[in-house]
Parts: C-alpha cells; structure tokens; sequence
C-alpha cells in the first residue's frame, strides 16, 4: 500500500518545482522530502525524479501518481473536515499561505491567538507570493491563503476557490524629507509623472500596478530601483535616492527623514482569504477567517 505522506511529499514537489520548496512548504527539511521520494520509488519500483539541469524533475509516471495523489489527499481533505465538524472545534494541521507584508502585519497576531485558544490546532505559515496562492489553495498543496489585489486589476476567485474579503489596505507615496514634494499634504496621480522610483521587480501584483497607473497618465515610469522587499524600498526612500509608493499594511514606523504622503484617489490592494470549497464548514477554516476579519477591524478603524 502506497504511503500517503510519501505521496504527499510527491505531490508537493510536482506543484513547488523543486525538493528545497516542498520542504518549506510541507514544514520540512529537504532531506527529509528525498528520504520520502527515495522510499515511494523503492515501493513503486520507479524512477520518480531525474536530474534537469541543477534542479529536479517528475518523470511521467511520477506526474501520473501525483495527480492520483492529488485526489487522494483531497478525499482525505474532505475526512477530516468531516470529522473535525462533528467535534466543532479547530484540529489537526492547517497550512496557511501569506504574502510577505501579510506575513508580517497582520498573521503573527493570528496565529498566537490560535495557538492560544485552540491546543488540537498545528497551524503552519509558508510565504507566498500572491500571484500562486489561488492555484496553491486549489491544489491542496496549502489550505488556506491570505492574498491580495488592487483596485486598478481585481482577481476574482478561479474555480475551485472561495474567497472572502478581510479588509482594504491603503498605500501611500513615501518620499525623502528634503523631496520637493515633502511638504504636500496629498498628490494627484498627475503629480507622480517625472519622479524617480522604487519599486518591487517585474511580475509583481504591486509593480504592475504602478506601472498601469503611470502610464495611463501618458508617460513612462522611471523605475530605478526595483526590489522585492518593502523594508528596502523604505531604505532607498530614506537616502534619497527615489520615491516609493507602500502600502500601510506591515510598513511599521518610518524612519526619520522618509515623509508618507496620501495619494488621491487612493491605491488600495483589497486582502482576501482563499480556501477549497470542500473545506468551507471547517472550524479551522471559519476560526482563521473570523479571526484575520477581527484582527483588520482596528486598521480600517
């Protein structure tokens, strides 16, 4: 009989691309991702993965067993739920998926309150970028996502997906103290042509829409600097070396000499929480809803 948690393993390299990502997704070491692929092809009597350039791949029938995998994890999915119902508290292993700032901002208050409250509860954290989390949900490979859009390209749930809002997320432009603009008490979208910008890279939900609202305005971004972490956004703004346009969310306090500078109208990149329908009357699913909710409600305040 075919081990579950090895196929699991299987399956999660198939979706991470790699052993290193389904490690961090499955809460494991790498190593232990290889012992458990290295024992399903020693009770498969095949080859699961082979060498493509520095990384790894699935072969064909190691694609064919983690698609039946898929299914089987998603029949087990639906078990737990069913018994975790009947108990009517929060149980067993919830695997939450998170943009950074998210991550940051708003989980850690979150999830100590779930550990906390709910002893039957393991509750796992992986960093997501959101562009995947809707495809991750629906795989199975996390079970619930903590994603983002903005108001200028709103994503709606795919298939196989359902959605809730937890709350609006305001951005505001960050410039250096000695900016000519430091002193404005609001900006026009208008205003932000000419400006040298920090920004996060290509293929970004937050660098595309900065790039959509520039040029609508009829002109091309300047985009200098372009770094993913929002923290060094801020160090670049702080040593004037360009403006940058941040969401609250995560941001904590500025550092002296980086002003924040309401634009109008405002960028605002709604958060959502994803989850399977089938896993919709779960009270581990409900509970981290309602809390992520609880937890916003003082920020929109």
């Amino acid at each position: 009989m075919l081990d579950l948690s090895r196929l699991r393993a299987l399956h999660a390299v198939g979706v991470h691309g790699s052993v290193s990502a389904a490690a961090i997704a499955l809460g494991y070491t790498p190593s232990a991702v290889s012992q458990q692929i290295a024992k399903l092809e020693r009770e498969t009597r095949t080859t699961l993965l082979e060498r493509q350039g520095r990384g790894v791949a699935l072969t064909d029938a190691a694609r064919q067993l983690a698609d039946t995998a898929e299914e089987l994890l998603a029949l087990v999915e639906r078990a737990e739920t069913a018994l975790e119902e009947r108990r009517g508290q929060p149980a067993g292993r919830l695997v939450i998926g998170a943009f950074a700032t998210a991550a940051r901002g708003l989980l850690p208050t979150v999830l100590a309150e779930l550990k906390d409250r709910h002893a039957s509860l393991d509750v796992r954290l992986v960093e997501v970028d959101p562009h995947l989390s809707p495809d991750l949900v629906a795989r199975g490979v996390i079970d619930l996502a903590v994603a983002h859009d903005w108001d200028i390209a709103p994503r709606p749930a795919p298939d196989g997906v359902r959605q809730a809002v937890i709350g609006d997320d305001p951005s505001d432009v960050l410039v250096p103290a000695r900016h000519p603009l430091a002193d404005r008490t609001t900006l026009r979208r208008e205003e932000l042509v000419g400006l040298r910008w920090i920004c996060q890279p290509p293929g970004t939900v937050c660098h595309d829409w900065l790039v959509r609202t520039l040029r609508a305005t009829g002109h091309e971004p300047d985009l200098a600097y372009q770094v993913a972490e929002y923290h060094s956004q801020i160090a670049l703004v702080a040593a004037g070396l360009g403006v940058a346009l941040v969401p609250a969310l995560g941001r904590g306090p500025l550092p002296d000499g980086v002003i924040a500078i309401p634009l109008r109208p405002t960028p605002i990149r709604r958060l959502y929480a994803l989850w399977r329908p089938g896993a919709a009357r779960r009270p581990a699913i409900t509970e981290t809803v309602r809390l992520l909710r609880e937890h916003w409600e003082p920020r929109a305040g």
